[in-house]
């Protein structure tokens, strides 16, 4: 039987997210008009619960694995006018600290590095359950949500619209849908 958020506290321990079923994804303003979306397919992370709570939280992301469903923009945003995937392989991040909003809501302060710059970042989580699946494991299920402008993290490539503006924003949204399964101490 699932356990909503409501009706229990996360069990404590460590907590990793399963890639097969953990997504990360943007959007960023396109021509003033539109959003480009676009998800990383290479993302790792843990997640430490003591008896109060979530007490800390890591991420990894290999930009290597962008994918915006169009080869050249996403080669384009591994080159060294966005992510240099070659020259910083990974982009990281660290809380700080976590703190509870009101029931199943967190606030998540830490630091995000990109492109070895690394900035203090404010992300919003929710815990959206707890179940076991059917080999026995524990999981939890968060969604995870934050912004921040890459111009912050020396990704300043853009081009003037002739029409006024630019052709990039310079506001990144992001989601991560994490399911995590909760590690057995061994025996």
């Amino acid at each position: 039987m699932a356990v909503t958020p409501q009706e229990t506290k996360i069990p404590a321990g460590t907590w990793k997210a399963d890639p097969a079923h953990t997504s990360v994804e943007f959007g960023i303003k396109h021509l003033l008009i539109t959003t480009v979306r676009g998800r990383f397919g290479d993302v790792e992370g843990v997640i430490e619960v003591d008896e109060s709570g979530p007490a800390k939280a890591s991420a990894t992301i290999r930009p290597e694995s962008v994918d915006t469903n169009q080869p050249q923009r996403d080669e384009h945003l591994r080159s060294p006018d966005f992510f240099d995937a070659a020259g910083f392989p990974e982009l990281r991040f660290e809380s700080n600290r976590i703190e509870r909003v009101a029931g199943d809501r967190f606030r998540v302060l830490g630091e995000m590095t990109i492109r070895g710059t690394t900035r203090e970042i404010e992300l919003q989580a929710e815990f959206t359950g707890l179940n076991r699946d059917p080999w026995g494991n524990d999981r939890l299920g968060l969604t995870i949500r934050g912004q921040l402008d890459p111009n912050d993290y020396g990704v300043d490539w853009n081009q003037e619209l002739e029409t006024g503006g630019n052709m990039i924003g310079d506001r990144v949204d992001f989601v991560a849908d994490v399911s995590a399964v909760r590690e057995v101490a061994d025996a």
